[in-house]
């Protein structure tokens, strides 16, 4: 059976990509650090790319990252 995203993965991917950092997007949802973190390391896997590089200042989306944050946009309205 295909695992999909789930719609927190796809509200965290959208708040990570408009704060740039998973501390911040953790805040604008309201839950705590490690659930985007989570979230996004589980979404990883479920598409079989990376979507985010991380680093000491913050977190990027890769272009993978971009189109899913697209699509995510799209199913969340």
């Amino acid at each position: 059976m295909t695992q999909l995203p789930t719609l927190r993965q796809l509200q965290l991917i959208i708040a990570l990509a408009e704060h740039g950092s998973f501390s911040r997007a953790a805040e604008a949802v309201y839950v705590t650090q490690p659930t985007p973190s989570a979230a996004i390391k589980e979404l990883e896997t479920i598409l079989g790319t990376v979507l985010v590089e991380r680093g000491a200042r913050g977190a990027a989306l890769t272009p993978a990252g971009e189109v899913v944050q697209e699509r995510a946009q799209r199913v969340m309205r």
